[in-house]
């Protein structure tokens, strides 16, 4: 069976750990380092000194703050033989080699917040240390919160950030402007709000369970002339629309990435 350590336990290792369990991993084969892990269903230690002796991981899951990864990672170094899982924003693999040594299998991870619901997606890169079976296993790890997917360039990870790991605040602020909207034409505030989040995730099932593009599924409710059509002309305008503000905004994000990434 697969061991895995898992270091820190948020709100995105929290629900890693609840997938794995319920996709069969055995509690016993889970440690987790987390100061305040008093309510996980798993061995919990409060530091690295104080992992088991014989608990030797195949993987070590990083799912600590980026912030202060430098200082954490270090002591987990002596895991040589396991592969680096990290979801930690803008940490790069060259980061982890410094300070695990460039011998160490490294995979950099950007999963999102729908992770907590079972529908993220997550995107991967690995160094070459990090061979298929190494890979595989991370992926198998990674399936239990959505889908993966994986990049050869490490490079475009900052725009995998600013367009998945970032979307999901995207897809909150339409819901949030449409009610405001809403409510701007007279609507009252409750009903306005439940309007716009059943309308946005309502949308998103069907995009999902849909096999047309987004872009039929926008077609088929529009009628020509109709008040789709009219809000769209003003949604869809070539300078002060949706496509250009949404192409800013990927941008903002995929330079600031770039920028913590140092």
């Amino acid at each position: 069976m697969t061991k895995v350590l898992l270091v820190g336990c948020g709100k995105m290792g929290s629900a890693l750990l609840a997938g794995w369990l319920d996709r069969g991993l055995a509690a016993a084969d889970v440690v987790v380092v987390e100061p305040n892990g008093a309510a996980i269903p798993v061995t919990v230690v409060a530091d690295h000194a104080a992992i088991p002796g014989g608990f030797i991981p195949d993987v070590v899951v990083l799912a600590v703050k980026p912030q202060v990864m430098a200082q954490v990672l270090p002591p987990y170094a002596r895991f040589g033989g396991a592969v680096f899982l990290s979801i930690a924003a803008g940490k790069t693999i060259a980061f982890f080699e410094g300070l695990l040594g460039g011998a160490a299998a490294v995979v950099r991870a950007m999963p999102n917040t729908p992770a907590a619901v079972r529908r993220g997606i997550t995107v991967c890169c690995a160094n070459a240390t990090a061979d298929t079976g190494r890979r595989d296993l991370c992926q198998g790890l990674l399936e239990a919160v959505g889908e993966v997917g994986w990049v050869e360039d490490e490079g475009l990870m900052d725009a995998v950030t600013a367009v998945s790991g970032s979307g999901p605040a995207y897809v909150f602020l339409l819901a949030e402007v449409m009610a405001a909207a809403g409510v701007a034409q007279g609507l009252p505030a409750e009903l306005a709000d439940r309007l716009a989040r059943a309308t946005v995730s309502g949308s998103g099932e069907l995009l999902y369970r849909s096999s047309e593009a987004a872009g039929q599924l926008r077609q088929n409710v529009t009628s020509p002339g109709g008040t789709t059509a009219a809000a769209l002309a003003v949604l869809m305008d070539e300078a002060t629309g949706m496509g250009p503000l949404m192409r800013q905004a990927v941008a903002a994000a995929t330079r600031r990435g770039r920028e913590l990434a140092g």
